[in-house]
């Protein structure tokens, strides 16, 4: 029979699955919605929509490398636990290489293509996987990286994934000195690559700021576009990959590691797991005499 989107819009309804998922179920069951049902329950993949509105601000960051592609991934969960689980881990390689192989723009491109040449799709794949670990997953962001024969990835992972780094050098084949560099982008978290990656907007709002503490400390007005140029130096080498001390050789900056190698940083990708997502605050205390008063 016919699938219409009014019987898709009931499946979801009921189910909480995707779009595709319910079209999908629908069509292998002849359009029956009870028997459409129990295929997305064996499927997991309505367990997994009752997961949807968990938080889920754990997991870990996974690299990926297959000769001149590299891609970084953060797979979320809800629990620090699970990111041990080796189908966890299992399912963050999988994902890494079909990104690898498929190169899709954006996650939400991500999610509907078909995975390995399969019928389910990496949405439906990722489904699954929660099904059988029990806790919301999710797939939040991913960066793929190019480099030619000529450069070389620097490639860093911190604390058993929380922290995950991928930087391309270009003009060396010194995988040591780009995974070292790799490491300092993950302890010292600059924000960009130089100061030309800055906005005229960023830096002239600092400029003000900075101008206006100088003039707060009574210095003289003469002095202060100086001292200003000086202070903003300073805060060039806060956020500036290029412009900051190395972490390794305080002494020299990070572009002149590079350039010690005849090499130039071309770009960087750092992930720390959960960062900007609000986690929730369990008070355990209070959910176990909320669960007594019921009694």
């Amino acid at each position: 029979m016919a699938i219409t989107a009014q019987l898709v819009k009931e499946l979801r309804e009921k189910t909480g699955a995707g779009m595709m998922d319910c079209k999908k179920a629908l069509q292998e069951t002849d359009g029956n919605i009870d028997a459409a049902i129990d295929y997305l329950r064996e499927k997991g993949i309505a367990k997994a929509a009752k997961k949807a509105d968990r938080i889920a601000a754990e997991g870990s960051a996974y690299i990926e490398i297959s000769g001149n592609d590299a891609v970084l991934l953060e797979l979320n969960c809800e629990t620090d636990f699970v990111t041990k689980n080796d189908q966890f881990q299992q399912l963050a390689q999988d994902l890494a290489k079909h990104l690898l192989a498929a190169k899709p723009a954006n996650v939400e491109e991500a999610l509907q293509q078909s995975f390995q040449g399969g019928e389910d799709t990496v949405e439906a794949f990722i489904n699954s996987n929660i099904a059988k670990i029990g806790e919301k997953i999710s797939l939040r962001r991913f960066a793929i990286f190019n480099k030619t024969d000529n450069d070389v990835f620097g490639a860093y992972i911190h604390m058993g994934g929380k922290i995950g780094v991928v930087t391309v050098l270009e003009g060396t084949d010194n995988e040591q000195v780009a995974k070292d560099i790799a490491m300092h982008i993950a302890a010292i978290n600059p924000k960009y690559l130089s100061r030309d990656a800055v906005s005229a907007e960023d830096i002239e709002k600092e400029r003000e700021v900075l101008k206006t503490q100088a003039l707060n400390e009574g210095k003289p007005e003469k002095i202060v576009e100086k001292m200003v140029e000086g202070r903003l130096n300073k805060f060039f080498e806060e956020i500036c990959l290029l412009d900051q001390s190395f972490v390794k050789d305080p002494d020299q900056k990070v572009k002149q590691v590079a350039a010690n190698h005849n090499a130039t940083v071309q770009s960087f990708v750092r992930y720390e797991v959960g960062e900007g997502i609000e986690k929730r605050e369990d008070n355990f205390a209070e959910e176990v005499m909320s669960q007594v008063n019921k009694k």
